[in-house]
């Protein structure tokens, strides 16, 4: 297929048989631009399946705020075979990223999309671990994907925040967050990978390459991940994302060097 023949094939599936624009609108060549772009070529490469691509649509918008797109986009999700509650979990786990009123509000917007699809609110609930353990649950996802490296790297700082630091991050990111049930640890990886890319946050991304590898994630889908999330980010964003990763990725297919004698 060429990129027309993709996109008129891929975007009925995404938008319950909507065509892509043939000519309508106030700009509908800009249009034709973007939808051969992403539906017509990244949404074929790679190996990711279009509900992991809509995931990471997903988060990508409600990391931007572009809540009308959104809104699309989680309609597209749906259709894709995404539940309510996968879709609901993937805009949650963005608050540590992005911080609460943005998520808020994101959230906010998928909840108009399920209400005007008559999905009843609230959701069923997803935590899966009381309070009085979250931080020690946290603690364990996060060191076995990463280590103590965040505790070692603020252990310098004064009492009481070379403690209350890093365990704002074990309790709030993986406490809060990773422990809840529907989404598994290597999806949760990937998303937050590509709000990294959408922010900006290169150092931080190098370590969720990391992150995804020991979760599960093959570099191809990693590469796939952040080219998908390019045309949303835009491309000096996706460029470097893509540029850190593949330090990250290279350094881990060389391994460590042998010592000399």
């Amino acid at each position: 297929m060429d990129r027309i023949e993709a996109c008129e094939k891929k975007f009925p599936q995404l938008f319950g048989g909507a065509k892509p624009n043939a000519g309508e609108g106030p700009d509908p060549e800009l249009m034709q631009i973007l939808q051969r772009l992403i539906f017509g070529e990244i949404s074929y490469t790679g190996p990711l399946d279009d509900k992991m691509r809509e995931l990471i649509t997903c988060v990508v918008l409600s990391a931007y705020q572009c809540l009308p797109q959104l809104k699309s986009h989680a309609a597209a999700a749906l259709n894709t075979g995404v539940t309510p509650l996968e879709l609901r979990e993937a805009v949650y786990g963005c608050m540590p990223f992005i911080g609460c009123p943005k998520t808020l509000n994101a959230i906010g917007a998928v909840n108009e999309v399920f209400a005007a699809k008559g999905i009843a609110l609230p959701l069923e609930g997803a935590e899966r671990v009381p309070e009085s353990e979250r931080l020690a649950a946290g603690r364990a996802i996060q060191e076995g994907i990463y280590g103590t490296e965040i505790r070692d790297e603020f252990a310098s700082l004064p009492e009481p925040f070379d403690r209350e630091l890093p365990d704002v991050l074990t309790g709030w990111l993986f406490g809060d967050f990773y422990t809840r049930g529907v989404l598994d640890t290597k999806t949760r990886e990937l998303l937050a990978l590509v709000v990294l890319e959408a922010l900006g946050a290169e150092a931080q991304l190098g370590a969720h390459v990391r992150g995804c590898l020991k979760a599960g994630c093959t570099a191809e889908e990693i590469y796939a991940a952040l080219l998908h999330a390019l045309p949303y980010t835009g491309f000096p964003l996706g460029a470097n994302a893509i540029r850190a990763a593949r330090q990250q990725l290279d350094a881990v297919a060389c391994g460590p060097r042998p010592s000399k004698s």
